[in-house]
């Protein structure tokens, strides 16, 4: 039997790594106590790092500023190439 892929939403992720950045868990403290591997706990802590420095990061964004510029960014690109479709034409 297959194992099911857990997800989990954005919220939970910035509250898991808030744990170890601004509570001072380890990683394996924090981990353990919301039943995550410990692999996992550490990219969320490391991508909610780097989007409190204000990098955008590849995939889905953690935080609700970053998030908002995700969208905004993809809805740019959208425009664009709807632009240049039409001047084609």
């Amino acid at each position: 039997m297959s194992k099911q892929r857990r997800t989990f939403s954005p919220e939970f992720k910035q509250q898991a790594a808030c744990l170890v950045l601004d509570q001072g868990y380890s990683h394996v403290e924090a981990s353990r106590s919301i039943g995550v591997g410990e692999s996992l706990m550490r990219r969320w802590v490391q991508q909610l790092q780097l989007e409190r420095q204000g990098v955008t990061p590849q995939g889905k964004a953690i935080t609700p500023d970053q998030q908002r510029i995700q969208e905004l960014e993809a809805r740019i690109e959208r425009l664009e190439r709807e632009k240049s479709i039409l001047k084609k034409a």
